[in-house]
């Protein structure tokens, strides 16, 4: 290879693009030297060496900071090329030094839990809702954790010698809560604050950029976006990265290359599937915002394609109602899902600690696909049935928007 197309190589990695462009190509940007188009799938478990003194070394350096090895891989559960291939592109795309992918969202917070523990830091301060399993994993101590729940305005108070996480979900799930995050790493302080950032994507937001220091993905949802593969992963600094690095080959909770490689294929679209499902999202709650079977609706200032409503009549009836809608728990798919929280996605939350959070028993959770939006409401109309109140009571949906995500309306206060 010449020098000046070495020289075009890293001026492409290191100027600062936009995000759809980082999305196509972040991770892939030494493909067209290597003489490829699609990245490789790497499936080999171990990596031949013949120069055990060097392997020793480099174990050695592995075990002092998690940083990762030089040189070829030296075995699959300390590190994948293919893996890696994602965790590159996902940390350019949330602004971070890194990212550290595993099997699973859950594996991912498990491993956040266990770096933290690992220090004497066992104490977690977390804001409700959050994910049904994420609050189970806190509230049960399954890890040695301790956790105090707090409102936002709490954090602060709440914080402890041996607090060694700060936890909230923006919007939250199911309810689709906002925080202020600037506000509340502000009130964090030196305490690292953890946002999971799984519904807004870095299409609509990244945490770093209002303080957060690490950024959690259920990256089976809208990161791989087509409802095939499970995968977690943690935007981070290095430092941090090289801790969970550790708790990964140490745990065994690893993702698997076919895995790495569907995320960083689902990467690419991630900009077009947010922007293109949002818009839909946005016109589905304001028709179920203005209808009088539904009680009220949930959708966030942010936009996104997630939406929360409350209905007047049985919830378990639209669930077994729609058609063309898929009644199934997860998000972010490319076809439309719709869940009832209470009895699957929260269910493992306590009754009181679920109302307590805004979770309330007559609320649905719908996660918009990439469906024409008209066949989309004529499923969820029939679903809803045929009782057509007077009375209603609904919260401002969020606003109808174009296809790159501006407001076409301006939105009422209160929500």
């Amino acid at each position: 290879m010449n020098p000046s197309s070495t020289h075009a190589y890293d001026r492409a990695r290191t100027t600062p693009r936009a995000l759809a462009t980082e999305a196509v190509h972040a991770g892939r940007d030494d493909l067209a030297r290597q003489g490829l188009h699609a990245p490789p799938i790497d499936l080999s478990t171990t990596y031949p060496s013949y120069d055990s003194r060097g392997e020793a070394a480099r174990i050695d350096a592995f075990a002092a900071d998690g940083a990762l090895p030089e040189g070829t891989p030296v075995y699959g559960r300390l590190g994948n090329p293919t893996v890696a291939r994602f965790e590159t592109a996902l940390a350019r795309l949330e602004g971070t030094e890194s990212a550290v992918a595993f099997a699973s969202g859950m594996a991912a917070l498990s491993a956040v839990l266990l770096a933290r523990a690992s220090t004497g830091l066992r104490h977690v301060v977390a804001v409700r809702p959050l994910y049904g399993c994420s609050d189970h994993l806190l509230t049960a101590g399954l890890l040695g954790s301790e956790v105090t729940w707090v409102d936002p305005a709490g954090i602060a108070d709440a914080l402890r010698p041996d607090t060694g996480l700060v936890l909230v979900e923006s919007p939250a799930n199911p309810t689709l809560a906002e925080l202020d995050l600037r506000a509340i790493a502000h009130a964090c302080g030196s305490v690292p604050l953890l946002a999971d950032n799984t519904f807004a994507t870095p299409v609509l937001q990244r945490p770093v950029e209002h303080g957060a220091r690490l950024v959690l993905h259920s990256a089976t949802k809208y990161l791989g976006g087509h409802g095939d593969v499970m995968a977690g992963v943690v935007a981070c600094d290095e430092e941090f990265a090289g801790r969970l690095r550790q708790v990964r080959f140490a745990t065994g909770g690893v993702l698997h290359p076919l895995a790495g490689y569907l995320l960083l294929r689902g990467l690419a679209t991630l900009p077009v599937r947010v922007r293109a499902a949002s818009a839909t999202a946005a016109e589905l709650a304001r028709r179920l915002a203005a209808d009088p079977r539904v009680a009220r609706v949930h959708y966030p200032r942010i936009g996104g394609a997630m939406v929360a409503f409350e209905v007047h009549g049985d919830p378990h009836e639209v669930i077994a109602g729609v058609r063309l809608v898929t009644p199934a728990v997860s998000l972010g798919s490319v076809d439309t899902l719709i869940q009832h929280p209470a009895s699957i996605s929260h269910r493992i939350v306590a009754e009181p600690d679920r109302h307590g959070a805004g979770v309330s028993d007559r609320l649905l959770r719908m996660s918009v696909g990439l469906e024409d939006v008209e066949d989309l409401w004529g499923d969820l109309d029939g679903a809803l049935g045929t009782d057509r109140r007077s009375r209603r009571s609904v919260s401002a949906p969020g606003p109808s928007r174009t296809a790159d995500g501006r407001p076409l309306v301006s939105r009422p206060g209160g929500r």
